[in-house]
């Protein structure tokens, strides 16, 4: 190598790394805020696959940094902060806990819910759907009313279905209220049964069994999702026939589930990252309510179980699992 080639090469060795440095320095840098589930569940991915369809590549023009407190709830506050203090340019989340936390550690930094289970109107986080005001916005579900319609999808599918279980933590306790009242009209009785912590779900089957329930009810709550593998499984072990809104239950044993597509939801927060981006502010753009739902039965579980389905539910059932 000559004199003026080996100065061309220290060069760029030494001027590559700040030059790299400077691209991640300007990168728009997206948090996510987890509560319970691991850094790589499959709703970061489906965020980044949402990216991608706008022309955000993570690593490349976009950073997607992610803070999950793998369940000890204490952390969160402390993780928005730290969210906060990489000057994020968005906070992503899904439930109360990370979007309480997150708004009290920014009151600038837009927060874009995904597919939120109970209504951030009523709740006071916004002013309006379509003028949300602050600094939040994205997706809301309501998927607190649907228990109802769960409760009048399992009584179909089991005709003789007369007592049910529900099992609940602190966030699905809003929705036993809709759960009693829907119950009363089928002419169901409730057994209320609240789960505690992972190290809870045995005794809370076995009280199922004790109540001799006919079937369960699982609320929505990070916690039965990240244990979802467990709670199937224990679900057709204690031979109760299980529905709930989150698929992964309904895959591991559960008998049916219904409710919001939420990896859609995760895809679908990549319009709003990229709205922000792009110059709207989060007060003036709008929230989503999402409407598409799905119906999963799975066959396998119904057969284990010797549940013959009815076929005006599988002709309803979005995916059957056989």
């Amino acid at each position: 190598m000559t004199r003026r080639g080996a100065i061309i090469a220290l060069t760029v060795a030494l001027l590559c790394p700040a030059f790299v440095w400077s691209q991640e320095q300007s990168m728009p840098v997206i948090g996510v805020l987890i509560t319970h589930a691991p850094a790589d569940d499959p709703v970061v991915h489906a965020l980044r696959k949402g990216l991608r369809e706008y022309g955000y590549e993570d690593g490349k023009n976009i950073r997607v940094v992610v803070r999950t407190a793998m369940g000890e709830l204490e952390r969160v506050p402390a993780l928005a902060q730290e969210l906060v203090r990489l000057k994020v340019e968005a906070i992503v989340l899904v439930n109360e806990t990370a979007a309480r936390a997150a708004m009290q550690a920014t009151s600038t930094i837009p927060i874009v819910l995904v597919g939120y289970t109970d209504d951030p109107l009523a709740l006071g986080w916004i002013d309006s759907y379509r003028h949300p005001g602050g600094n939040v916005t994205g997706i809301y579900s309501l998927d607190a009313e649907l228990p109802a319609k769960r409760l009048e999808i399992l009584k179909d599918t089991l005709p003789g279905l007369s007592r049910v279980a529900v099992f609940w933590d602190s966030y699905g306790r809003r929705q036993l209220g809709n759960v009693e009242k829907a119950a009363r009209g089928l002419g169901l009785t409730i057994g209320s049964i609240e789960v505690h912590g992972p190290d809870d779900l045995e005794r809370a089957f076995k009280a199922a069994k004790t109540q001799q329930a006919d079937a369960l009810l699982i609320l929505w709550s990070p916690l039965f999702y990240v244990n979802a593998g467990r709670v199937g499984a224990l679900a057709l072990q204690s031979r109760l026939p299980a529905i709930t809104e989150l698929t992964p239950i309904v895959y591991s044993g559960g008998l049916l589930s219904y409710g919001s597509e939420r990896y859609y939801n995760w895809e679908r927060a990549a319009y709003f990252i990229d709205r922000l981006l792009k110059g709207t502010k989060a007060a003036d753009l709008p929230m989503e309510r999402l409407s598409r739902f799905k119906l999963i039965v799975n066959l396998k579980t119904a057969q284990a179980l010797g549940i013959t389905i009815p076929r005006s539910i599988l002709l309803r059932a979005d995916e059957v699992i056989q």
